[in-house]
């Protein structure tokens, strides 16, 4: 399946309302393209958002880039999930996208098996990859610090190579694991395709003519298909 393709897209749904979640997000589509090497091309949501634009075009746009997308990936950090980010989710399992979640935060926030809401787990074609961010950087400065030039450690003169290195190793463990969720048969049987991205392009109510919206939703099924993935 999977394994034949060259370059697929990734849509990372994330957070994209302070630097912190900008850089973060930046950083992280970098190194999954150089860990990858070019397998993996992440559509950054803060690159979907149009200066201007109405917040309903906005939520058409991401909608629109999320069903386009041959995979996706899901940062559900935070003692409650980002609420966009939970609808997205919801969104790429109707269309049956391979969906890896990443959660870095150490607070344990769910109700099941996993830190997150037990209705954001157990879906199809899903994996997850979680850990401590916290305990994870602490781990990779006691490595890198060791004799390290105390004056040079307080000012923080490391700190960018520390979080480079984490942000590498993170990296790594999503396209293991975006690998393994792409080689996954699909869930979604051949002869409910064209309803269901039928349906998908007309539940989100996006603006536009109906048999446009039809076209356009089956032209992404149809690149789905051709690529393996449905």
């Amino acid at each position: 399946m999977a394994n034949n393709r060259r370059s697929l897209t990734v849509y990372l749904g994330s957070e994209i309302y302070s630097l912190k979640h900008l850089i973060g997000n930046a950083y992280l589509a970098e190194a999954i393209y150089e860990k990858s090497h070019g397998r993996y091309l992440c559509e950054l949501p803060q690159d979907l958002e149009r200066p201007g634009a109405r917040p309903r075009a906005v939520r058409d746009q991401a909608i629109r880039k999320l069903v386009a997308c041959d995979l996706a990936l899901f940062l559900f950090d935070g003692a409650e999930l980002e609420s966009a980010t939970a609808v997205e989710f919801m969104i790429a399992k109707f269309a049956d996208i391979p969906s890896v979640i990443l959660r870095s935060d150490l607070r344990r926030a769910g109700d099941g098996p996993n830190p997150w809401t037990l209705m954001a787990s157990s879906y199809p074609r899903t994996a997850s990859v979680a850990l401590d961010g916290l305990e994870a950087y602490k781990a990779i400065r006691r490595r890198r610090h060791r004799g390290l030039d105390e004056i040079a450690r307080l000012a923080g003169q490391h700190g960018s190579a520390d979080a480079q290195r984490i942000c590498d190793e993170v990296a790594s463990a999503c396209v293991r694991t975006l690998d393994r969720v792409s080689a996954i048969e699909p869930v979604m049987p051949k002869y409910l395709r064209e309803e269901v991205f039928n349906w998908i392009a007309l539940m989100p109510g996006l603006k536009g003519k109906q048999k446009v919206l039809r076209k356009e939703f089956e032209s992404y099924l149809e690149r789905k298909v051709g690529k393996g993935l449905l």
